[in-house]
Parts: structure tokens; sequence; C-alpha cells
């Protein structure tokens, strides 16, 4: 199937897609600062600017959109039909940025998490992931 935009107006769609301020992120600042933890959003300090950042834990949290960053056996990590040889190469340069930024952030003594778009998209995921995430900063103080 071809693509119903022009390649002049999808480039334009396309570079208006945020990498701040998504639904995700949100979702997770909400739940976070409702149970007492106090974080920094998108700290250019630290390699890859990690979406949350926990001092008090050391621990940062990356919130990933499945297409982007190439979330193996999740369905929305499809690539499209068309270009198939750019999108592979986009995604797989994204997949090792994200690998390159999360050792070096682990050699400077930070706890990596990773929280993935479709692991919040509904309530009863949304809750199973919470409270992982609860479990898992309780045990790094």
């Amino acid at each position: 199937m071809s693509d119903i935009f022009s390649a002049q107006k999808r480039s334009e769609i396309m570079s208006n897609i945020s990498g701040k301020e998504t639904k995700p992120e949100i979702l997770v600042r909400k739940f976070l600062f409702a149970n007492g933890f106090r974080f920094r959003k998108n700290d250019k300090r630290f390699p890859g600017t990690p979406d949350i950042v926990l001092p008090k834990y050391k621990t940062v949290i990356f919130i990933h959109g499945c297409f982007w960053h190439g979330h193996e056996n999740c369905k929305k990590a499809k690539l499209p039909a068309t270009r198939i040889e750019f999108w592979e190469e986009k995604i797989s340069k994204n997949i090792l940025r994200d690998s390159s930024n999360y050792n070096e952030l682990k050699k400077l003594g930070w706890n990596v998490l990773i929280i993935w778009e479709c692991d919040i998209n509904n309530k009863a995921k949304r809750e199973i992931t919470f409270s992982k995430l609860l479990v898992t900063l309780k045990s790094q103080i």
C-alpha cells in the first residue's frame, strides 16, 4: 500500500513528532509524583537525555515508543511496508545508540530502567508495570 501523503507532507508530519512530553511520559511522571518520588525530567547532563532521573535512587528511566526504539516481538514496532531499508537503518541506529547510552550510564553507576509504550497503554498492563516499578525503586534505597 502506498502512502496517502506526498513525500514532502509525510516529512512535515514526521518532523512534528515530539520526543518530549508524550502521553506515556506524563503517565509515568504522574504515577511517580503521586507515590512520593521526586525527579528531574529530560536531564541533558546524562547520556541519552533520560526521560526521568531519580537522583536519590541513582536511577534513570527511559520511556520508549515501541516503533521508534524497535521493541522486539511487539506489534507496535512493525516497520512500514514502504522504504523498508530506510526504516530498518533508522531503527537499528536508534537501538545501537540506546544500548551505548545504557552502557555509559551503567559505567557511571546509574540504574537504567526502560518502560515500553505497550506496557502502559491500557489500565491492566499499566498497573502491573507500575507495581513492578515501585518494587524496583524501593529495593534501590
